[in-house]
């Protein structure tokens, strides 16, 4: 699989909702009911955090 470009790394994050905090990204899964399927994780491209599936 081929390694994606800054351009494609750049769209994959602004295509997401961004938390402030791990904690906000992770009440948020809490109230969406889906808390055990996605975990958080901090972007290197905007530092803040977005959910992820998790698995």
């Amino acid at each position: 699989m081929k390694k994606p470009t800054q351009e494609q790394i750049q769209r994959m994050c602004t295509r997401k909702r961004r938390y402030r905090t791990q904690g906000d990204a992770l009440d948020a899964a809490l109230l969406a009911g889906v808390e055990r399927q996605r975990s958080a994780y901090r972007c290197a491209v905007c530092q803040q955090w977005h959910l992820a599936t998790a698995g």
